[in-house]
């Protein structure tokens, strides 16, 4: 049974409609996926609407959702299917009131394009059959380098030809990426990289006449189709039982007994349904809303603003090592405000949170006004870098990672999903030429992380690109890899931005890094080896790095930073991996201080610099 109300209220002489309610109830829970969307589709787009559900447990099936075609960033570009469309809505609450939603198959649940003011709120995400799978190694050869995985009945599989499939609803995986993860700690195994990735491929033992092939235009090596040109199938299983298999020709170190190794598929192919996906949309609230798992990112919001995560948690279901199978959460091209607070973001397979805007390259000057231009990565295909009026800096990061010239946009033409041509209002300068990057210089948001647990998953914690300002306070890290990286990136992902205006305060940082990488716990990295400043206005005071490494702060191209009142502490947690490394290396930058810091660690050398700050003390 559904309930549909209105609300009027009364304004002299007129019934002026102020809301329209909707109330479902479990009597849809099997499949609610065409309820649900029915009511959506009927609604009057241009009044306040709130969709209720009564407290229980819902399927979402694909069968019966809207079918839509989305290139979604930093995702595959796919057919999806949805049982939320939240299209050109203004104000819109989607209330769980506890409800859990689980999904099936290759769904986006919440799609919201073109909207103002969304909110969803007190609700479960999860899936019934995750996109990624888990088996638990039993034993190790050394002699033949091979290894045995139990795998068990929550994970269907398939061998073909000596390949491992796992088999999901309309969906199936190879191992290809994968991950280790410690079922004690329920956090990635400590120097995993020494273990994974598995050796998937090897170069390929025929191969005629490639050369011969010529390209007129530049193209993406790791794109679904290049990437696998001069690759072969390196490993290979055997099934010595049911739900017991030994792999061949690994190629690392054979992963210690007793670890449950994740994986999720080729790169090229894994990510196609991240839990919600916002495109121009002013105005989303995700409040008291918990997210097991998605196939994909938690949430990927792009040309957005104002976006504010209250209690809103990535956290793994049903004793899975894994929730979402890439970022907690993204935002591309995103202005305004975007906040996370009061969350715990765990176990995902790649960042909590990720800002950046996006880096696009000239490849034509086609006259006084237009310019043709490229998509970088496979999987920002489709991009709008912008809209009309927006503010477009030129970019030479060979001379400096700030622009030489400011544009304003008069319109786009989208040739196809990876070039484009942009007509600007004012001429083009002289020294524009191609192989320059453009970004767009408005669409950077203020961003605030506060009273986050951000721990137990791969890759970073938060990867920061926006000049505007961010503020990361009294939040708590434990990552395998960096737990705040700033970086400008332009050579693979072309995630542009820099980082300005940056505050770090009152952070606790527990033993990050310990996958293996020969990194900072906070980093500030640049793709081109120069000395051009990157970074600017940063202060880093009253953390706790509780570390059982050296390595602190890698500084790298920033004009001004100030460490102070931090406490370095030695955990002893695990053993060193890099015992030779200083606590905080400085190098490229200028108008450096470190004031009242407390050094309790290992190191034997605190401070390592360059020439270009030779009086600068650890203090």
């Amino acid at each position: 049974m559904i309930c549909f109300s209105w609300m009027f209220s009364i304004n002299g002489w007129a019934n002026n409609l102020q809301k329209q309610t909707i109330q479902f109830h479990t009597n849809i829970a099997e499949d609610a996926t065409p309820a649900v969307l029915k009511q959506i589709m009927i609604l009057d787009k241009n009044v306040s609407s709130e969709l209720k559900f009564d407290k229980g447990t819902y399927h979402f099936y694909s069968e019966k959702g809207l079918e839509k075609f989305c290139y979604i960033s930093n995702h595959d570009d796919v057919m999806v299917k949805t049982a939320f469309p939240i299209f050109n809505f203004k104000n819109i609450t989607i209330d769980g009131q506890g409800a859990t939603f689980i999904f099936h198959g290759k769904m986006v649940p919440f799609l919201i394009d073109q909207s103002q003011n969304v909110e969803v709120k007190n609700l479960t995400i999860d899936w019934e059959v995750p996109f990624h799978s888990e088996s638990t190694i039993v034993a190790i050869d050394e002699k033949n380098k091979t290894f045995d995985m139990s795998i068990t009945n929550d994970y269907p599989y398939e061998i073909r030809n000596g390949q491992l499939y796992f088999i999901k609803e309309y969906y199936e995986h190879t191992l290809g990426q994968t991950i280790l993860y410690d079922p004690k700690r329920k956090a990635i195994l400590f120097d995993t990289e020494n273990y994974t990735g598995l050796s998937m491929s090897k170069k390929t033992k025929i191969s005629r006449n490639l050369e011969h092939i010529k390209y007129k235009y530049e193209y993406d090596h790791r794109s679904k189709f290049f990437g696998v040109l001069g690759r072969e199938n390196n490993l290979y299983v055997e099934e010595l039982k049911p739900g017991l298999v030994r792999v061949f020709h690994h190629k690392k170190k054979l992963p210690p007994v007793g670890s449950v190794l994740t994986s999720k598929g080729n790169q090229s192919a894994n990510r196609m349904a991240p839990a919600f996906r916002l495109t121009f949309t002013d105005g989303f609230k995700g409040t008291n809303v918990n997210i097991h798992h998605a196939g994909g990112m938690g949430l990927i919001a792009e040309n957005s603003s104002e976006l504010i995560l209250d209690n809103f948690n990535i956290i793994p279901s049903h004793g899975r090592m894994v929730s979402t199978t890439a970022d907690a959460t993204h935002f591309v091209g995103c202005r305004g405000k975007v906040v996370l607070r009061n969350s715990t973001f765990s176990n995902q397979l790649d960042d909590a949170m990720n800002v950046h805007g996006t880096y696009q390259k000239i490849v034509d000057v086609l006259d006084a006004h237009r310019i043709g231009v490229r998509m970088g990565h496979s999987q920002q295909q489709g991009f709008p870098i912008g809209k009309e009026n927006d503010a477009i800096g030129l970019v030479r990061l060979s001379t400096s990672f700030f622009p030489y010239h400011k544009l304003s946009i008069k319109k786009i033409q989208y040739i196809n999903s990876r070039y484009q041509i942009i007509e600007f209002n004012e001429p083009l300068p002289k020294q524009v030429q191609t192989g320059d990057l453009i970004e767009n210089l408005d669409a950077y948001p203020e961003v605030l992380v506060e009273n986050c647990i951000i721990s137990n998953n791969r890759a970073r914690g938060l990867l920061i690109s926006t000049p505007i300002k961010t503020t990361v306070r009294n939040n708590f890290f434990s990552t395998e890899m960096e737990a705040i990286l700033i970086p400008v990136e332009s050579g693979h992902w072309y995630e542009s931005g820099n980082g300005a205006n940056i505050t770090i305060e009152n952070n606790v940082f527990q033993d990050c890094q310990h996958s293996g990488f020969d990194r900072g716990v906070i980093r500030f990295a640049t793709d081109d080896d120069n000395e051009n400043i990157a970074f600017k206005n940063i202060v880093i005071q009253n953390n706790t790095f509780n570390q059982f490494d050296n390595l602190i702060l890698q500084l790298t191209n920033t004009d001004g930073l100030i460490f102070s009142g931090n406490t370095i502490l030695n955990s002893g947690t695990f053993p060193m991996l890099y015992p030779q490394n200083p606590a905080i290396r400085v190098q490229a930058s200028k108008n450096v201080l470190f004031k009242n810091n407390k050094y309790q660690g290992k190191a034997q050398k605190v401070l390592e610099k360059d020439a270009l700050l030779p009086r600068l003390r650890f203090r």
